[in-house]
């Protein structure tokens, strides 16, 4: 179970929580086991810093990375060949830190199955890191776009809020790990989570335990800092139910 938040930040809040460190990363790394990089969304990063981040975390830590805007928003997955390639080389740094890759498409962009296809054939090709899509346009939750992903492997992200309808809070059945992102609620990006809704979290990671595939839980409200203490309280819950006896422990409300 990979618990974490969209970027490493450390609110001062928080800080006391976790263990030193020669940087902030590293600080992180003592108290959640994984991250998500939306940095690279903005902009590129050489492949030696993709490399000091790994080997500034513990070996089990792994890393998910956004695709660049410039290949999910401004191309819409069309001729993507050579910004994919420039992105791949700088983030396989990470070696086998590297534990997902994160295709977020902009809401206006529409399911197309021949765009789809070759852009999701060409990532495989390319690269053998589970791929996570985060479509926000309802076209791609229809049966053709869902089976298009599953040929691919491709994981839909559960995403909170559900948008743009409410089957976006499960992630797909199908692709290599599952991945949820949590963007804050009612408000996206500031919310914290109360005990409940995290409690029915951590009850729906549990339950799938026994898949085999890596379970991501990503928090991305993190404008007003509360990211990290919703990461931390769900880890605390999800190890207290294995301590006493799996997902029974936990809250099963509906997520």
């Amino acid at each position: 179970m990979l618990i974490g938040c969209a970027g490493w930040s450390l609110p001062a809040a928080q800080r006391a929580r976790f263990g030193a460190g020669d940087s902030v990363l590293a600080a992180y790394a003592t108290g959640l086991d994984a991250v998500e990089i939306n940095s690279s969304f903005y902009r590129p990063h050489r492949r030696a810093t993709y490399e000091r981040w790994a080997a500034s975390v513990p070996a089990r830590f792994r890393f998910s990375v956004k695709l660049p805007r410039a290949i999910t928003h401004e191309a819409g997955l069309h001729g993507a060949g050579p910004m994919l390639d420039a992105f791949l080389a700088q983030a396989g740094g990470l070696g086998d830190k590297l534990g997902a890759l994160l295709v977020q498409l902009p809401p206006s962009l529409r399911f197309d199955a021949a765009t789809t296809a070759r852009f999701f054939a060409m990532l495989a090709r390319r690269s053998e890191v589970p791929a996570v899509c985060e479509p926000r346009h309802r076209s791609w939750f229809q049966p053709r776009a869902e089976a298009l992903l599953q040929r691919y492997g491709v994981q839909r992200a559960g995403v909170d809020p559900a948008a743009p309808l409410a089957a976006a809070a499960e992630p797909s059945p199908y692709g290599r790990v599952r991945y949820w992102r949590w963007h804050g609620s009612p408000r996206i990006y500031y919310s914290r989570y109360p005990d409940q809704r995290l409690g029915a979290l951590a009850a729906a990671l549990l339950a799938r335990a026994g898949d085999g595939l890596d379970r991501w839980c990503v928090f991305d409200n993190t404008a007003a800092g509360h990211a990290v203490a919703d990461a931390l309280r769900l880890r605390g819950l999800c190890d207290a139910s294995i301590d006493f006896g799996g997902a029974s422990a936990a809250t099963k409300e509906p997520l």
